[in-house]
C-alpha cells in the first residue's frame, strides 16, 4: 500500500522534507499541531508542556504500562504564523542525536484540503541517514492517518 505521506530525501544531503495531502482545512491541520490534546490524540505521546507562542517550549513523551519512559523529546517553537507556519527546534533526549530544525508549512488547496510541508535540518548528512534507517515512514504515515480521523471525527 501506498504511503500518503511522502518522505523525500535526497542522497548526500543533511536535510529532508516531508510532505502530506489532507482532507482537512489547513486551519485544523494547523490546530492539530498546536493544541495539546489534540497532539495527545494523534501523535500518541502525553504534552508535558506546550507553550503555543513564539519562544514557547515543548516536552512529549511516551511510557510503557510500568511506567518506564520509552521516548522524549523536547524543543522550542519560533516564527508561528497561525494557521499558515511555524518553526521548531526538536531534541529526542537520551538518544545521542543532534537537535535538529524543523519548518512546518499549512498550504490550503481549497476549503476543504491542505498540504503540510515539513522541511527538517539536521546537523550532519549522517545524522539524517540515521534517521532514515528506522521505520520513520511508516511512523509518521500512520500518525497523520490517525490525525485525518481523529479532525474529521471531532470537525
Amino acid at each position: 500500500m501506498e504511503l500518503k505521506t511522502k518522505v523525500i530525501a535526497e542522497d548526500g544531503k543533511q536535510e529532508l522534507t516531508i510532505e502530506r495531502e489532507f482532507d482537512l482545512p489547513a486551519n485544523l491541520v494547523f490546530k492539530a499541531h498546536t493544541v495539546p490534546e489534540l497532539i495527545e490524540e494523534w501523535m500518541g505521546n502525553k504534552v508535558l508542556k506546550f507553550e503555543a507562542k513564539n519562544h514557547g517550549s515543548w516536552i512529549f513523551e511516551t511510557k510503557n504500562p510500568e511506567g518506564v519512559v520509552l521516548f522524549r523529546a523536547n524543543g522550542v517553537l519560533l516564527n508561528i504564523i497561525e494557521n499558515e507556519s511555524f518553526v521548531r527546534t526538536f531534541e529526542m533526549e537520551n538518544t545521542g542525536f543532534p537537535v535538529q530544525l524543523e519548518f512546518f508549512e499549512f498550504q490550503k488547496i481549497s476549503e476543504t484540503k491542505s498540504k503540510l510541508i515539513m522541511h527538517i535540518i539536521y546537523k550532519s548528512v549522517e545524522q539524517r541517514d540515521q534517521i532514515l534507517k528506522m521505520p520513520f515512514a511508516q511512523g509518521i504515515n500512520m500518525a497523520h492517518n490517525r490525525l485525518e480521523e481523529i479532525i474529521r471525527e471531532k470537525d
